[in-house]
């Protein structure tokens, strides 16, 4: 895997992918930036929902769950000081079908989080991160 970034200008980035996609980066106006994209550390936190949410809906598919839609709201804090990792981070997951298992939900939110997100799996070496979820039925 790789990724390429370059400064566009003031505290603004872009990032180009391995598989050839472009993100655009920019900073805090009180860090210079003009509050144009996401910060890095925002893409981050985003990485994590996108990969837990890919796990969950993937799993539940496998397990034949009619599964319609998955949210993952992240809330996260970080360190007073630098380097300003993150410390805690709530993954709130809001899944979404017909007649799907609690069982099969807290499974594959489970697995999601002890096995196949390195991305939440590896942030989880600095923050404390905790899992709630609710199932929405599908009308």
């Amino acid at each position: 895997m790789e990724c390429t970034i370059k400064w566009i200008d003031g505290m603004s980035f872009m990032a180009e992918t391995g598989s050839g996609h472009l993100v655009t980066m920019d900073g805090a106006p009180e860090g210079g930036g003009r509050d144009l994209a996401p910060r890095p550390m925002e893409l981050m936190l985003a990485g994590a929902g996108g990969c837990t949410a890919y796990d969950v809906v993937l799993i539940l598919k496998r397990g034949r769950q009619e599964v319609t839609g998955c949210q993952v709201k992240l809330e996260a804090d970080r360190a007073e000081a630098d380097p300003k990792v993150f410390t805690r981070i709530r993954f709130f997951y809001t899944v979404s079908g017909r007649n799907l298992k609690p069982e099969a939900v807290e499974r594959a939110i489970h697995l999601s989080s002890e096995k196949y997100c390195s991305a939440s799996i590896m942030l989880g070496k600095t923050a404390e991160i905790t899992h709630e979820w609710e199932i929405v039925e599908a009308a």
